[in-house]
């Protein structure tokens, strides 16, 4: 999932409890104020593409299984499954409970009826390829086959089945993703592209939209009909945007938000100082990229891209620039993953910055390039942490000969631009999991991936690694086509990892139940929040 930033002014609200003549204490209306990293594109969670949408939409609706605290997958809707001996089918028994917020029951019927909609090719679902493990599903989106033909059915009202056109381990992990949250189709025919729209908007989650107001809010209320409402602790959730981290840290300060989602990085040292275990630092699911476009010629040779990438003094970003809140990356699978028990590395991980240097200048030579004749643009988006980290990188590409100029680009348009085979010669690009494999960052490189190979980049033995990854049920078996591939990928580097990210989050003292983990996900059906 990808940071997208818009600029936001902020109306903050302060920590609300309801007070009135008719109020007595015990009935006081808890409400939290949290920081988002910013406002979303859209509330249609079948088109949303970011963290930030990812954890409004968590709120609205329940999946057939759910992420914990921990981020361990636990029933959702579904109260039970069994996977069939090949792995290919999938049975989920819903819970008789469950409910959407306008008191209808959710059935079956309503996910075979979002799972069609997602591969509709006119609702343009970014992430469409994530239920591509079902029967038929990648030939509906491309218009080759009908939604009917989908390897989803529902057998009765709590019965549904899917079936896989191959085993896919990680399946369970896939359904947790917004993508895979079901639709209340009598809303969604009824208002058409409206049914986002605060009256309209009919959800399932623990949360339902109040009101949305662009750059101020998003109110959402405790859905009384949520299985779990008896245990749902917070009554008003107000997610409050924030692109500007330092603005967020300060209405923190004032006790005017409970959480942030995202730090001020360049004030790590004094947060920590300040706030103390308010500030939560942790290993997170992401890997933060420097895309190549490989088919213009100066950047066509691999060893060029080598010598750019042996240059770069990840150890200096991550520790000086991110203040610690990076780690410095060696690969695009973050470490820590699960179902890859054999991480794969650049050779020279451990190498000093100096010898690095030195063998890339070599490499240059090889590749008939002379010190001084080679310039590359380095484009960003809007952000002081991406600036500081492209003019650092530049900084540190003059040290072999290469001459680098800086390019900045507003958030809103910045992503599109690279899905869109933009003309640039290196951009940045972060890739944060949606589940916990590395099929999950192998498959942006992927030559039919056009939404995310930004790259543009195609190699038919990184493709067969990939679909021989695909077709094995066997863990052991396809980690070693995973990485293959992997290794594949970095030697011919068409993307250059430099950073894993960290989750960063400020948590008041006052909000409870707030766990960290590697997915970085924190419902609030499971915090609470003290007087």
């Amino acid at each position: 999932m990808f940071h997208t930033l818009l600029k936001a002014s902020v109306c903050a609200v302060t920590l609300a409890v309801a007070t009135g003549a008719l109020v007595s204490p015990g009935l006081a209306e808890v409400v939290y104020n949290r920081g988002n990293d910013t406002d979303p594109t859209t509330l249609d969670h079948q088109k949303t593409s970011t963290v930030a949408e990812g954890n409004l939409m968590r709120d609205l609706y329940e999946g057939l299984v759910v992420q914990d605290a921990k981020a361990a997958v636990v029933p959702g809707v579904a109260e039970s499954w069994t996977i069939s001996d090949d792995g290919l089918t999938y049975t989920f028994k819903l819970r008789a409970d469950a409910k959407w917020s306008n008191g209808d029951p959710v059935t079956a019927d309503d996910f075979v009826f979002a799972y069609r909609r997602v591969q509709d090719a006119a609702t343009a679902a970014p992430y469409a390829n994530m239920l591509y493990p079902m029967v038929n599903a990648e030939a509906i989106n491309k218009g080759e086959k009908k939604p009917e033909e989908l390897g989803v059915k529902a057998l009765d009202d709590h019965t549904l089945e899917i079936t896989l056109g191959a085993p896919t381990p990680y399946f369970l992990e896939l359904l947790t993703h917004q993508i895979a949250y079901p639709l209340h189709r009598a809303s969604v025919e009824k208002f058409g592209e409206e049914f986002t729209k605060p009256g309209n908007m009919v959800t399932n989650g623990a949360y339902m939209l109040e009101s949305f107001t662009p750059n101020d809010k998003i109110v959402m209320k405790k859905n009384p009909n949520f299985h779990d409402a008896a245990n749902v602790k917070i009554d008003v959730v107000n997610f409050i945007p924030f692109e500007d981290r330092s603005n967020c840290l300060r209405r923190f300060e004032a006790g005017e938000v409970q959480s942030c989602s995202d730090l001020p990085y360049e004030q790590l040292a004094y947060m920590k100082e300040k706030l103390g275990d308010q500030v939560h630092v942790a290993p997170y699911l992401g890997t933060y990229y420097l895309p190549v476009k490989v088919k213009k010629e100066k950047l066509a040779d691999p060893r060029v891209r080598q010598a750019i990438s042996m240059a770069i003094d990840r150890d200096f970003i991550a520790n000086e620039i991110w203040k610690g809140g990076m780690l410095p990356g060696y690969s695009i699978v973050p470490p820590g993953i699960g179902n890859y028990p054999d991480p794969v590395f650049l050779p020279y991980k451990d190498t000093d910055i100096l010898d690095r240097e030195d063998a890339a200048k070599k490499l240059l030579e090889e590749a008939g390039v002379k010190p001084g004749t080679l310039s590359v643009e380095l484009r960003y988006n809007t952000s002081e942490n991406h600036k500081n980290t492209m003019t650092a990188v530049a900084d540190m590409l003059k040290n072999i000969g290469i001459t680098a100029t800086l390019f900045e680009m507003e958030g809103t348009g910045y992503f599109d631009y690279m899905k869109q085979d933009g003309d640039f010669d290196i951009t940045r690009a972060g890739w944060i999991g949606d589940y916990s494999d590395p099929q999950n960052f192998l498959f942006l490189f992927e030559s039919q991936n056009l939404g995310f190979n930004y790259p543009r980049w195609s190699n038919a033995d990184y493709d067969a690694a990939m679909k021989k990854a695909g077709e094995t049920a066997d863990l052991k078996e396809r980690a070693g086509y995973l990485r293959q591939a992997e290794e594949i990928f970095l030697k011919e580097l068409p993307a250059i990892p430099i950073m894993y990210y960290g989750s960063g989050n400020l948590v008041s003292s006052k909000l409870k139940g707030f766990e960290d983990n590697i997915m970085n996900v924190h419902a609030t059906r499971y915090l609470s929040l003290e007087n």
